[in-house]
């Protein structure tokens, strides 16, 4: 399996709405209307070679059309960070 090139909590974004997605039985498309784009970007999003990824306004559209607080798109606990630049 190939590895996302977006950071563990984005794709952890992408993988919940991924969930509410389906759980839905929404399309790429469907989607799209509720953020205010194109399906073709919620393809791209849901690439995980892309580095498309939702922006909190994304998040809160899909928040209020879903009818949840836009924290539930987040993870209860950070992801530890890791300083990849070496000296």
């Amino acid at each position: 399996m190939m590895e996302s090139v977006l950071s563990p909590i984005e794709q952890y974004v992408v993988d919940y709405v991924i969930r509410l997605r389906i759980k839905n039985n929404l399309t790429q498309a469907d989607i799209g209307v509720i953020i205010n784009t194109k399906g073709s970007f919620v393809s791209n999003v849901e690439n995980i070679t892309n580095r498309a990824k939702y922006n909190l306004d994304h998040i809160n559209a899909l928040a209020d059309h879903f009818d949840v607080a836009p924290r539930d798109f987040l993870p209860k606990k950070a992801f530890a960070v890791i300083d990849d630049q070496k000296d």
